[in-house]
């Protein structure tokens, strides 16, 4: 089969590591979602505009780092970026923070982007591009070959409800305490082509499946697919899509290595059962409940036919990774992962929101973390002694 252009792999080095994190822009009076990306995007330095992208919302802005070998040099980089970020903010009236909804927004103070992709999006979606924005945080992984590629993309399927788990950080939407642990995760339910898409049999399968939809007039290319995990030919990588955003650099460091393990584990040992793989209306089901719950969450594993907790499939899968984290040398950046199991960043954010200054000083503190270099305690303080983004040994760009 020849492949159209769209589809043709790009071919870079395995394992490579590269995030994108959308960012909430904010106004510092009121700790309100602030619909100024229009008016950012021309005072950004050059530097940091070659980092910046607008969103689907004019309140939302994406920061895109390089490519790396290991997880720490992107660390490095994407705390730089945050820095450079806040900093030119200031002039400009605006502040940021990272998590994955504002808790208090509505949808009627909601804008939508200008631009073509935008205005394609809004014409597709019509009022329910007007949604309150979500905030999540992608991460790419390099592969060499486009099979090896797919097949990694089918097999991390089985991973995601338990990365979503992970990784909750949005409990509020319209000032209410929504009960889930990621608010994002339905919300953006609401787009079409989101969710774990199927396995496909081959890397040939998966292009002529898109490519069917994309001759039909569905969307213009690949990018309009929202899923869960989506190969990026041009790039080269597979693309995990289902993880909220972080508050901290050393939350979203953390995560990138993980699935930088998780990537290693599969192509080179085949980690999780082929039936599980398999088994999408569990893989469905066990997004949901980690949605709600969490690392609370208890998943069906369709081997034993039973529940399985969260923090058990964590410490199972963490003792797994620990030979490929050293191949990878991302030790320390993992570091924080069994912290954030024990205490998510939802969590977090429903204690913060227990203090006097309720959701305003929770965005707040959200905004002061967002330049912070270590773990976030319980009470909101940085902690340098997990994660803690200190260079060590050298870092080689991918």
């Amino acid at each position: 089969m020849t492949l159209p252009d769209w589809a043709t792999w790009r071919r870079g080095r395995e394992y490579t590591l590269g995030v994108e994190e959308e960012v909430m822009l904010l106004n510092p009076h009121d700790w309100s979602l602030a619909q100024q990306i229009d008016r950012v995007l021309p005072m950004l330095s050059e530097e940091l505009s070659e980092r910046v992208t607008p969103e689907t919302h004019r309140s939302v802005l994406e920061l895109s780092t390089t490519v790396h070998e290991r997880a720490g040099g992107l660390g490095r980089e994407l705390l730089g970026l945050r820095r450079m970020l806040e900093d030119e903010l200031v002039p400009m009236g605006l502040a940021c923070a990272s998590a994955a909804t504002h808790p208090s927004t509505v949808w009627h103070e909601t804008v939508v982007s200008t631009g073509e992709r935008y205005k394609l999006v809004y014409g597709s979606m019509r009022e329910l591009a007007r949604r309150e924005p979500t905030f999540a945080l992608h991460v790419h992984v390099g592969v060499e070959d486009p099979e090896d590629g797919l097949r990694l993309a089918n097999r991390i399927r089985g991973h995601l409800p338990l990365l979503l788990a992970l990784s909750v950080n949005s409990p509020f939407w319209q000032g209410r305490d929504t009960g889930l642990g990621s608010a994002r995760t339905p919300l953006f339910q609401a787009f079409p082509r989101v969710g774990i898409p199927r396995a496909f049999e081959s890397y040939a399968d998966w292009a002529e499946t898109v490519g069917l939809l994309m001759r039909c007039d569905a969307f213009p290319d690949p990018t309009f697919l929202w899923w869960d995990v989506r190969p990026q030919p041009p790039l080269g990588t597979v693309e995990v899509r289902i993880l909220d955003a972080q508050t901290t650099v050393a939350e979203t460091t953390a995560l990138a290595a993980l699935v930088q393990c998780i990537a290693r584990l599969e192509i080179v040992e085949g980690y999780l059962p082929d039936r599980l793989v398999a088994a999408q209306e569990v893989l469905d089901e066990n997004r949901f409940l980690a949605a709600r719950d969490g690392m609370n969450a208890e998943l069906i594993d369709p081997v034993t036919e039973r529940r399985v907790p969260a923090r058990e499939q964590l410490r199972s899968l963490l003792d797994a990774c620990l030979p490929h984290a050293e191949a990878l040398g991302c030790e320390r950046e993992l570091a924080p992962i069994p912290r954030m199991g024990e205490h998510t960043g939802a969590l977090r954010q429903l204690d913060l929101a227990r203090r006097g200054d309720r959701l305003k000083g929770l965005v707040r503190t959200l905004a002061e973390q967002f330049c912070s270099e270590g773990y976030p305690d319980r009470d909101g303080t940085s902690s340098a002694s997990a994660g803690s983004l200190a260079p060590s040994g050298t870092d080689s760009p991918g």
